[in-house]
């Protein structure tokens, strides 16, 4: 009988906890493992670097295999629909792990914009060695080439909140494989796999750890492509430690209903912002006129929690003014934590993307990201109408601005 996901995510990965006679999931901290019998360790080594499944001889050396991260694997599998997953210290190795394995397939890459800094460096940098042709979600199949051999999106785009339709850029990828970063939407409200991706993706250090406190990437798929890619992992290093992997696994019981509350407020603060006068423009995918494809629904079961919005001057000292006024919303980088954190993307995570495609994917200067926590709304508002006092405005009246629902 099919369970609804707020189950499976408290009984994820935890199927053999009544036999090991265990409450918790166990943490396994061990960087090496004894070898008795060296022809059944040689066999695991071989199948281990190979990216298979540990043979029963020894699981060897951490590097290679960790039951505490093969568990968090295996729950969030199952949570994205997925036959395996392979979870990296950071959404960043990650990414490059995919990148690795794809080489195998070709030296093309085709993506879209605008998606996460860091990853659009290391694309148009070709420090992977692969080249990349940057389109738009309704113009892949023309920038597919023989050597393609990913097509790589992320939506909700990081930090316009954009949306793709997953679907669609699969019908035209064609045998190209697509890989979806998910990291803004969650298992929770988008499964890209369902909608024929063969790889999605997390920076598990946001929702899925949703406390600020790890460092982590994962990324799911079908038993082939996740081998290929753990094959990588396990020349390369990028395995995720234990600790984090507990970690993760602790907090996916509380995940919808983390994903779930932060999105509700961050509802209420677009309403209210967008209703500003000292706001130039807000974007949130729950807004009107923010899902011109209709995929909230559709595709994803609601717009998330992240918002982006401009003031309404974009003199810099202005942004300095606001965001040195705020006393409960957190200026710093990242997003998914239980607190509020805002930031200018155009100054900090997408600084080392170049200028010109930052301004053509709207990336302004003037653009402040903003990711809701657990925090009352109401609250988050009276620390956001505090520093919008410090933007020069005119006309601001208290009948433009809708009431907080509760």
């Amino acid at each position: 009988m099919d369970q609804a996901f707020s189950t499976r995510a408290v009984h994820a990965g935890r199927g053999d906890f009544i036999e090991k006679g265990v409450h918790a999931p166990p943490l396994d901290l061990s960087t090496t493992y004894p070898t008795p019998d060296l022809e059944l360790a040689a066999r695991s080594f071989d199948s281990l670097v190979a990216g298979d499944e540990p043979q029963g001889g020894s699981f060897v050396y951490q590097r290679l295999f960790n039951p505490t991260t093969d568990r968090f694997e295996r729950a969030l599998a199952e949570l994205e629909g997925a036959e395996d997953a392979a979870a990296f210290s950071s959404g960043m190795a990650a990414l490059s792990a995919v990148l690795l394995a794809a080489k195998s397939r070709g030296a093309h890459v085709v993506a879209v914009r605008p998606m996460y800094g860091t990853a659009d460096h290391l694309l148009t940098s070709r420090l992977l060695g692969l080249g990349v042709t940057w389109t738009t979600q309704d113009d892949i199949a023309d920038a597919i080439r023989p050597d393609t051999a990913l097509v790589v999106i992320e939506t909700p785009a990081n930090p316009t909140l954009n949306l793709i339709d997953i679907a669609s850029v699969v019908r035209q990828a064609g045998a190209v494989p697509v890989l979806v970063d998910s990291t803004f939407a969650t298992p929770v409200l988008q499964q890209p796999l369902a909608l024929g991706a063969a790889l999605v993706l997390h920076s598990a250090t946001k929702f899925l750890g949703g406390h600020g406190d790890v460092l982590a990437g994962v990324v799911a798929g079908s038993h082939t492509m996740v081998r290929d890619i753990k094959h990588v992992r396990a020349a390369t290093g990028g395995l995720l430690h234990p600790l984090s992997s507990y970690l993760l696994h602790r907090g996916l019981p509380t995940l919808q209903l983390r994903v779930e509350r932060a999105q509700a407020t961050a509802g209420d603060l677009a309403a209210r912002l967008a209703a500003d006068s000292r706001v130039a423009s807000v974007r949130f995918p729950g807004l009107p006129g923010q899902d011109p494809r209709t995929l909230i629904g559709r595709q994803m079961l609601g717009p998330g929690s992240i918002l982006a919005f401009e003031l309404a001057s974009d003199d810099p000292q202005v942004m300095r003014n606001f965001v040195g006024a705020l006393q409960l919303i957190t200026p710093a980088v990242s997003l998914g934590s239980t607190d509020t954190l805002i930031q200018p993307p155009a100054a900090l995570t997408h600084r080392v993307v170049d200028q010109h495609a930052r301004q053509d994917a709207g990336i302004s200067q003037g653009l402040l990201r903003m990711s809701v926590g657990l925090e009352d709304a109401r609250d988050l508002w009276r620390d956001l109408d505090r520093a919008l006092a410090t933007v020069p405005s005119h006309a601001v009246t208290t009948e433009r601005i809708p009431a907080l629902a509760g």
